[in-house]
Formats: C-alpha cells, structure tokens, sequence
C-alpha cells in the first residue's frame, strides 16, 4: 500500500495512525468481520490498542454518531416525504443506524486510537517491530 501523508486522508482511508501504510481493519466493511482489527500494524508494529478497554471510549463517539444520524434521517424523512406518520420516522432512522452501522463502529475506533492513542505520524516508521520491544540486532 502507498503511504498517505495527510492524516485526516489516512483517518478517512482508516490506516494507521504512525505509518499511514498499515489497514486498522482485517476485512471490507460490509462483511461480517468487520469488526476484526490486527493487533499491531503490518508494517510498522504500531499496537491497536495501547492498553485493556481501550476501546470503551468509543461508545461515547458512536452515541454522537447515531444521534447525528437519527437528526439527519429524520428531518431527511420530514423533508422528502412531507410529514409522513410516525412508524415512517421509526422505520426510517432503524434502517439508516443499521446500515451504517458498521462504519460508525470503524470510525468511532478511528477516531479514538488517532486523538487519544498517543500515536503521532513518523514517516520514517516502517520497522516491523512491535514499539515498546527492543530490536532482534
């Protein structure tokens, strides 16, 4: 994989965080592992989750998720249809939180492991040994 410089296009494609070359996730996001992450990057041994429940955190970014896509289907559902009855708003917004689903649940963790992972870009970062583990040399 090519490196990506920028790192907001890094978060968007959802490589890592130090390398901008390794994939955060194992599959596509419409299968059904995609919840699946490495534990290290592929390329540069970066860990994916630098401690045990690290990943609580983003509950909290994926409620902001789904309250934005309740927000945006509903008043989308308002506007398109005109007013239509409640169980439309209801069927609406079920169908658009479970469709997205599963890239709310890769950028809530993107967005966790890249503001709060301590992990900044090293262009020079392409050991593949694990950080924190001393070189076999």
């Amino acid at each position: 994989m090519p490196r990506i410089e920028s790192s907001a296009l890094a978060f968007l494609a959802l490589r890592c965080p130090r390398c901008h070359e390794g994939s955060l996730f194992t599959s596509r996001a419409l299968s059904t592992k995609f919840a699946r992450m490495p534990e290290h990057c592929p390329v540069c041994g970066q860990a994916y989750e630098p401690e045990p429940g690290f990943y609580w955190g983003a509950m909290f970014v994926s409620y902001g998720f789904s309250v934005a896509i309740f927000a945006i289907s509903g008043v989308l559902c308002y506007y398109v249809l005109g007013d239509p009855a409640v169980w439309v708003y209801v069927l609406t917004v079920a169908v658009a939180s479970l469709l997205l689903m599963p890239l709310v649940f890769r950028y809530s963790r993107a967005i966790m492991l890249y503001l709060f992972g301590g992990v900044r870009y090293n262009p020079n970062a392409t050991s593949r040994t694990p950080l924190n583990q001393p070189s076999a040399s």
